[in-house]
């Protein structure tokens, strides 16, 4: 597998601005600085960072912040997740109109800059909570699927840790629940086991 253009570009020596944008899981996410010194190690000099992201947000909130958490720092690589609050309930947003605020995003970031690197993010499962519930996801998989779809379709890398997890909670659900105390936001330690390693091996890292 030929490694991602963000890892292609660093090896070639070409300095790139890094973005992070979505939901607490990545505003709060242990894996972003886990990727993050991962790549600043691998290429001393070259790697700068920001998080745009922020917790309890949705991709309507992404949508329209785009422009101060995002743009602003014109990103030369940038990761996206939102389809875990897209699916929440209480915000009321669709599935359709959840997939149009991704493409308008994925749009708008690439009228600055065409080259940018955009990397979509499928995350962790959501263990069921009563209905009813603020954090009630009764169609996260449809939610999940516009990313897949949204990058088969504009040829952007999806990096789905949906399989990683399943499987671990599938075949250990103590440890699952270890990992992810609350059956949303998974610890640092369960982020460097499951998620940082997809991420890297993805990338051609």
């Amino acid at each position: 597998m030929n490694p991602h253009a963000l890892i292609s570009r660093l090896t070639s020596d070409r300095p790139q601005r890094i973005g992070f944008y979505g939901t607490s899981l990545t505003a709060a996410g242990g894996w972003v600085p886990q990727v993050t010194e991962v790549l600043t190690t691998r290429f001393p000099g070259l790697v700068t960072t920001f998080n745009g992201a922020e917790s309890g947000m949705h991709s309507g909130w992404g949508l329209a912040n785009l422009d101060a958490r995002v743009l602003v720092h014109r990103p030369e690589s940038l990761f996206i997740e939102f389809a875990v609050n897209d699916a929440c309930e209480r915000f009321g947003i669709t599935v359709a109109e959840a997939r149009e605020n991704l493409e308008n995003m994925v749009d708008r970031v690439l009228a600055q800059n065409p080259d940018c690197a955009i990397i979509l993010q499928v995350m962790s499962p959501v263990l069921d909570r009563p209905p009813g519930h603020a954090g009630h996801r009764p169609e996260l998989v449809a939610y999940q699927e516009n990313y897949r779809a949204v990058g088969r379709e504009r040829g952007i890398l999806v990096i789905d840790h949906m399989p990683a997890w399943t499987k671990l909670l599938t075949e250990n659900e103590a440890q699952f629940r270890s990992w992810v105390p609350d059956g949303l936001h998974p610890v640092a330690e369960g982020y460097a086991h499951v998620v940082v390693p997809v991420i890297l091996g993805e990338l051609g890292v």
